[in-house]
């Protein structure tokens, strides 16, 4: 019993002796690691954030009627170029029942005060006749006269003022019944005129409709948008993460989505003092001024996406930055440049910025130097099935 224990024990052993010695056999057939290497290149390194937004004019003008009624003419439509003071509407009246009939009242009231003026002008151009006839031959004082003529001038700028007065109460009862008045001309409230120069974004309304006139309880009715095109700005937001790193003045790298291969430059020149929460993420509202270098047209509205110059540096030496190592305790980085066949030497290197593939080298290497790629991809094992 005791033999063949002892028999299975030394079988046991001589299997695991054998197997290991094939397992050291097949680990010598394997062919040995060789590393490639790289070599540093002189390149651009930008190192920037991206936000999302949309390109709009700068300023866009409202421009709203002084009258209520309904559209009577539309003169533009949205892409005509005009100019301050071109005409934009016209705007028939729909009067107002209780301010025409004031209007009415007024013009009937200055009309009595016209006559009672006239009769009192008459009267007294028939005292004062009368007393320069007897002032002239004596019989009056210098006094008398000069009361005569006072009352005769104080009548005749009581009449011209009641007749000013009447021509005012008719010109409002015709601005109430029509929008306008004789001797207006392009001041009239009917005709909606253009504020500013610019491009026409959008003409709301329609021949037809009714528009209400600006006022302190109503923001009236907008009939048309100007802006002008040749001033447009990048509105977009980033996220709370991002915003501590720009500031204002930075430059931006503007591309548009409809336009292709086309990038514009643009400057940062406002960056939100308060985030707003949207869909569980803080965001802050950042504007950038474009530079329009040429004549390419951008359309009010367009989306685009800015990337934002955090730092840049040009025609330095780079690595790709999967080359660098860490050290494990220092955590300083360093490189392992080739000193022979499969021979590597480390060496220390100083970084500068990054824009996530490369990284700018200050010091440690060379442009000469090759560069041990320490994590390269083993390739895959081609296993091939034998079929019967």
């Amino acid at each position: 019993m005791k033999k063949t224990v002892t028999i299975i024990i030394l079988a046991v052993i001589v299997i695991f002796f054998v197997a290991a010695l094939y397992y050291l056999f097949q680990k010598n057939q394997e062919d040995p690691v060789v590393y490639t290497t790289e070599e540093p290149a002189i390149n651009n390194v930008i190192k920037k954030t991206v936000a999302t937004g949309s390109i709009v004019p700068k300023e866009e003008i409202l421009i709203k009627p002084n009258i209520s009624g309904i559209i009577d003419e539309i003169f533009v439509e949205a892409g005509d170029v005009i100019e301050t003071g071109d005409l934009i509407a016209k705007v028939k009246v729909v009067p107002n029942v209780n301010s025409l009939s004031s209007a009415q009242n007024s013009i009937n009231s200055a009309r009595t005060e016209l006559e009672t003026a006239r009769l009192a002008l008459e009267s007294e151009r028939n005292i004062y006749e009368r007393q320069k006839g007897l002032f002239e031959k004596g019989v009056i004082s210098a006094n008398e006269f000069d009361n005569a003529q006072l009352a005769f001038n104080q009548a005749q700028q009581r009449f011209n003022r009641e007749k000013v007065n009447l021509s005012g109460a008719q010109q409002t009862y015709d601005i109430v019944k029509t929008g306008t008045s004789r001797g207006l001309g392009a001041t009239a409230n009917t005709e909606i005129r253009a504020t500013v120069s610019g491009m026409v974004l959008d003409v709301p309304v329609k021949v037809g409709n009714q528009v209400i006139e600006a006022n302190n309880f109503n923001d009236g009715t907008t009939i048309a948008t100007l802006a002008d095109v040749d001033k447009m700005i990048f509105e977009g937001k980033v996220d709370e993460s991002e915003v501590g790193k720009i500031e204002e003045n930075l430059p931006l790298e503007i591309t548009v989505g409809a336009i292709e291969n086309k990038k514009f430059d643009a400057v940062l020149d406002y960056i939100a003092p308060k985030g707003v929460e949207e869909n569980g993420a803080i965001q802050f509202e950042i504007k950038g001024t474009l530079s329009k270098k040429d004549t390419t047209f951008i359309r009010a509205g367009l989306s685009a996406n800015a990337s934002i110059i955090l730092a840049r540096a040009d025609s330095v030496l780079t690595l790709k930055e999967g080359l660098v190592q860490y050290d494990p305790k220092t955590q300083a980085p360093f490189v392992e440049i080739e000193t022979g066949d499969q021979e590597f030497e480390r060496k220390e290197v100083e970084l500068g910025i990054s824009d996530g593939i490369n990284v700018e080298i200050k010091s440690g290497i060379s442009k000469d130097d090759k560069i041990k790629v320490w994590n390269q991809i083993k390739p895959a094992t081609d296993f091939r099935g034998g079929g019967s």
